[in-house]
């Protein structure tokens, strides 16, 4: 018995990775940048990584007590080869929203973007000495 023989139309390969050819343009609309927070005596410091976005695309604003870091990532992948040609393009916009501790100095943060990360510096105000005070006790009925 004769095994069938495999035919393959022209649009075969294409098809084969239509699932997963816009795959990256459907990360970047979801694109929630990566951070990391830490405090140090004076200030807070939040990094967020950013690869793919330019400077200009970014917006770092500060209303109500909350730093919204937003922006638009824009990537385009191009690579060539014996028998086949593939271009990819990818982007989407972000936002991230962190909400200031009570003793933070808004006007006075300041950020820094550089290699694909952009570092936000937070001001604290010093921090006020508990004052001690006596309590006193009443005669319970």
């Amino acid at each position: 018995m004769a095994k069938p023989v495999a035919t393959h139309s022209p649009d075969f390969f294409s098809n084969l990775f239509a699932p997963v050819r816009h795959f990256g343009e459907r990360i970047a609309d979801f694109f929630s940048p990566t951070s990391d927070a830490s405090s140090a005596e004076g200030q807070y410091e939040i990094n967020l990584e950013l690869p793919g976005v330019s400077e200009d695309d970014i917006t770092v604003d500060v209303h109500d007590g909350r730093l919204t870091i937003s922006g638009e990532k824009r990537s385009e992948h191009e690579e060539t080869g014996k028998s086949y040609f593939f271009s990819e393009r990818s982007y989407g916009s972000f936002q991230r929203v962190f909400h200031l501790p009570d003793d933070s100095v808004a006007d006075k943060i300041d950020a820094h973007f550089k290699k694909g990360v952009l570092t936000i510096i937070i001001p604290r105000t010093a921090p006020k000495p508990e004052e001690a005070r006596q309590i006193k006790v009443k005669a319970g009925d």
